[in-house]
C-alpha cells in the first residue's frame, strides 16, 4: 500500500518537477571590447589583428581571407546578445571591416542583470 501512495505522489509531482529545471546561460564566440574595435585600423597584418582580437572563432577553408568574430548569449531558449564581425583581408593586410550591429556596451549581459529581466 504504501508503495502505491509513493508512486502515485510521484507522478503527481512530475509535472511540477520537470518546470523547475535550470538551464544555464551558453556564452559562445569571441566577446569583442568597444576598446578592442577602437585598436583595428585597415592595413593591420593578420598577426596584428590576432593580437588585438584573438583568434577568430570562424575562418573558413574556402574564404581565406575572411574571418568572422561571432558572439552569442542565450539564456534557456532566449537570445540576449548577439554580435557580428567579419574582417576582409588583401593578401596579408586588413582591407575591410563589417560591423553587424556590435552594441555599444564594453561588457557581456551578467547574470545578476539578467535575473531581473
Amino acid at each position: 500500500m504504501r508503495i502505491k501512495i509513493i508512486l502515485l505522489s510521484l507522478l503527481l509531482l512530475s509535472p511540477v518537477l520537470s518546470s523547475c529545471v535550470y538551464k544555464m546561460d551558453i556564452r559562445q564566440g569571441n566577446f569583442l571590447k568597444a576598446e578592442m574595435l577602437e585598436k583595428l585600423k585597415i592595413g593591420m597584418t593578420r598577426q596584428q589583428v590576432r593580437y588585438v582580437l584573438g583568434t577568430p572563432l570562424v575562418s573558413d577553408v574556402f574564404h581565406a581571407n575572411r574571418w568572422d568574430y561571432v558572439y552569442r548569449l542565450e539564456r534557456g531558449h532566449k537570445l540576449l546578445e548577439q554580435q557580428n564581425l567579419t574582417l576582409y583581408f588583401e593578401g596579408d593586410k586588413l582591407a575591410r571591416i563589417v560591423d553587424g550591429g556590435l552594441p555599444a556596451e564594453t561588457v557581456p549581459a551578467k547574470a545578476d542583470e539578467q535575473a531581473k529581466g
